[in-house]
């Protein structure tokens, strides 16, 4: 081991016992009953049954999602893959791949076996990740690469750092341009721009609603201060329009504390509320969806999106691929530094500040539908993966066999 790494295996096991306290008390809490066990304490988490084949690394929802178009064109592969959150958890066991959450840094060295490849989407940049993947015989590479404009100042301070962590990386495939350049300003080398891989995603409903009747408008992946904001604005639009909201709160664990701020809202206001789980006649002014997996079966009947996660400084906003595919009229807020080269893509999409809900819903009236400008082919990006690859091991073959 050398030296720097030995010293990052040690500070990272003392970090470890001084959180521990703090780990044990999250454990209980409902968002990391499963995650925090898992990663710091191994719970559930054993490791990968075989040596070989393809390790993706992914760390929530969004990218385990990302994952599905590629892993079909790798389907005769043996697949593992390792996540970070809970709801990235749950995705990834849709697949037909062996499915773990990744152990803190620490447990790495004794955790990880041998691949062929370790691919790691976007920004999950683990240091005794990439140093324990390749000495075990991995060729690392980072897919969907991306360093957002609010962050890089924070990269390039500890330049020195990430240079030590992309120097295991044998290649990398990038969002943008400025992405690209980004990297190499942190010493990486090998870099090509593909694009981001969630334009190849397939967009599906999974069930059918009938629309209302009523104007609907949907707060999709909503995140804690921003559906005041927008109940606020509905409140006021309503008074001029006939129009039904439902919130989709981001995160489960929100969902009765959501619940509550609506019921106070309903009350003030005379408006009627129910909630997806127990009620889906949509007859009611206002609906919580409280349960997982619907957001895209009520963008399909949905006439305008507010998207959560931009009007807030902190969270970088979410992918519009979904509201625009079903042709919703997409309002969102001017923070989203991490789907930036997704946006893009998608037109007629109004930015505004939470105040500015209100007059972007009245704007809406006179917009057409927001819509993709252009996909991805992800073909060529799995030849390029396989180029990577090939040479390494004869396993993997070219789809003409």
């Amino acid at each position: 081991m050398k030296p720097f790494t030995l010293l990052y295996f040690i500070l990272s096991a003392l970090l470890y016992f001084v959180a521990l306290p703090l780990l044990v008390f999250l454990s209980f809490k409902q968002k990391y009953k499963e995650s925090i066990p898992a990663r710091f304490f191994l719970f559930n988490n054993p490791r990968f049954k075989n040596d070989g084949g393809i390790w993706f690394h992914v760390c929530s929802l969004g990218e385990a999602r990302a994952l599905k178009p590629i892993l079909e064109l790798l389907n005769e592969h043996e697949i593992k893959i390792t996540t970070i959150t809970h709801t990235g958890q749950a995705e990834a066991k849709r697949y037909s791949a062996e499915v773990r959450y990744l152990p803190y840094e620490m447990f790495l060295p004794f955790w990880a076996k041998k691949h062929d490849v370790l691919v790691v989407l976007e920004a999950e940049f683990w240091y005794m990740l990439f140093v324990v993947a390749k000495a075990k015989g991995a060729r690392v590479i980072l897919l969907n690469a991306r360093i957002s404009e609010k962050s890089v100042k924070k990269y390039l301070q500890f330049a020195w750092f990430y240079q030590k962590i992309l120097s295991d990386v044998e290649m990398v495939y990038a969002q943008s341009e400025a992405d690209k350049n980004r990297f190499l300003a942190l010493g990486a080398k090998n870099i090509e721009v593909i694009g981001n891989i969630k334009l190849a995603g397939k967009i599906s409903k999974t069930k059918e609603y009938q629309k209302p009747q009523e104007e609907l408008i949907v707060a999709g992946s909503t995140h804690d201060g921003e559906e005041e904001s927008i109940l606020k604005s509905f409140v006021e639009y309503k008074k001029q329009s006939d129009a039904k909201l439902f919130i989709v709160p981001r995160h489960p664990e929100r969902f009765e504390a959501v619940y509550e701020l609506m019921k106070k809202y309903a009350q003030t206001n005379s408006l009627s509320l129910s909630r997806f789980s127990q009620d889906r006649e949509f007859k009611t002014d206002m609906v919580l969806v409280d349960v997982m997996g619907e957001l895209n079966n009520i963008y399909a009947i949905s006439d305008i999106a507010i998207l959560g996660g931009a009007f807030r400084e902190d969270v970088g906003g979410h992918n519009p691929l979904e509201p625009a595919h079903f042709g919703c009229k997409i309002i969102t807020g001017k923070h989203f530094f991490h789907q930036k080269e997704l946006f893009r893509y998608v037109h007629h999409v109004q930015y505004v500040e939470p105040d500015g809900i209100h007059k972007a819903l009245m704007k809406c009236k006179e917009l057409p539908p927001s819509m993709v400008e252009e996909k991805i082919d992800l073909e060529p990006v799995i030849e390029r993966l396989k180029i990577q690859i090939y040479p390494f091991r004869g396993w993997l073959q070219c789809p003409s066999g």
